[in-house]
């Protein structure tokens, strides 16, 4: 996460995870790369490695040097309601207890924003922020409620970069951001992660609304109404028929005009061309992604403008 030096007092590890009811789709909005988890339990054991003494003196040996005023907290973003709860709070230092509250009192003020942005799409009236709280919370109980939420439809780029590449501008909740800065990279070693594990989940979300918006009879499950459950396999449309595959329509359509563009994944990185090569040249299945378009990789270059368009075979073009 390119997340060696300067680190804040206080670091909060967030994973994400939705709360819905009666919903044989609710891994399909908790977390990908968490194999359809939510990520709380990935996020508080990150913290509590990291505030180990031992940890923080191995992490010294290599280099890594963790402030002893750091202190690290895990906490889950529930996507359905934008509400953050923080675990272990108990042992947290009395001399970060304020940035604790200070730092909930921000979240809450965020979720509040966050659902009034997204009260539109799900036909709520955003001007009144407690009603919409109230309404959110009561979609995400209702047993007969087919759209808790829309999960990541609309999702359609992938950005790898330092964060103030992007710091500040809207690009309307349809990004995979993550903060990395090349020049901290040595080896590259972070790259090939990017590449070879998150660039990937991101490729699979975006096929699978891609897939279930362009013929969502056969990529996609058809009616969500229809629906019975098959054990723990997956679910028939009605009382008969094969396992349906992908996302029923209510996922990408809200009855009136499609959630999803289907396009394909554009990944953004800011590293150098050689380094994505390289990366590629050690990845075959990394590389048949881009090298038969599914994804659409481009080059940022240091002034922040996206300069190179990869065109297949380890080539690329410059971008007017």
């Amino acid at each position: 996460m390119s997340a060696r030096d300067g680190l804040a007092p206080l670091v909060a590890f967030v994973g994400h995870g939705s709360e819905t009811a009666n919903n044989p789709y609710a891994t399909g909005l908790d977390c990908g790369a968490c194999g359809g988890h939510a990520g709380d339990v990935n996020a508080r054991i990150a913290a509590a490695i990291l505030n180990d003494p031992a940890v923080r003196a191995g992490l010294a040996e290599r280099g890594i040097h963790v402030p002893a005023d750091t202190w690290f907290l895990g906490g889950l973003h529930n996507t359905t309601t934008d509400e953050v709860t923080f675990f272990d709070l108990d042992a947290v230092p009395s001399s970060h207890h304020q940035q604790v509250l200070d730092l909930q009192a921000d979240l809450a003020e965020a979720g509040r924003r966050a659902r009034a942005e997204r009260a539109p799409r799900l036909g709520l009236d955003a001007d009144d922020h407690e009603a919409v709280g109230a309404a959110v919370s009561r979609r995400s109980r209702d047993w007969a409620q087919v759209r808790p939420e829309w999960g990541l439809a609309g999702c359609q780029a992938f950005i790898a970069a330092p964060r103030e590449r992007t710091r500040g501008i809207d690009l309307g909740g349809r990004a995979f951001l993550h903060s990395y800065d090349w020049h901290q990279d040595d080896g590259f070693a972070v790259l090939e992660l990017i590449m070879s594990a998150p660039m990937v989940v991101a490729s699979w979300i975006s096929l699978q609304y891609f897939g279930s918006t362009v013929d969502n009879e056969r990529l996609g499950s058809g009616n969500k109404v229809l629906h019975n459950v098959v054990g723990r396999l997956g679910v028939i449309e009605g009382n008969a028929g094969d396992l349906r595959t992908g996302l029923p329509w209510q996922s990408v359509h809200d009855g009136r005009s499609w959630q999803h563009e289907p396009v394909r994944l554009n990944v953004v990185i800011a590293a150098p061309i050689e380094a994505m090569n390289g990366v590629l040249a050690a990845h075959p299945e990394v590389a048949q992604l881009c090298d038969n378009g599914w994804v659409q990789l481009l080059a940022m270059d240091d002034q922040g403008a996206v300069s190179h368009r990869y065109v297949g075979g380890s080539a690329w073009e410059p971008v007017e």
